[in-house]
């Protein structure tokens, strides 16, 4: 695994957790929803991605878009 598919596998993760808690739980988690598309689309413009850099930390191995 690469740490551009387990940013992928951690975003999907987020979004799909988030649309269950806001739908059984509160509304209010759809910010989750939101932040975590934020998230994307800042790393799609910048490549800047936090969860990049601590999948790094954790030994995850780099593929060709976050070095």
């Amino acid at each position: 695994m690469t740490v551009e598919s387990a940013v992928f596998r951690f975003a999907g993760l987020v979004v799909l957790a988030s649309a269950a808690l806001a739908y059984w739980v509160n509304p209010g988690f759809l910010l989750l929803t939101g932040l975590a598309g934020l998230s994307l689309l800042v790393a799609g413009f910048t490549g800047f991605c936090p969860a990049a850099m601590a999948f790094k930390k954790l030994g995850i191995r780099t593929g060709n878009v976050f070095k």
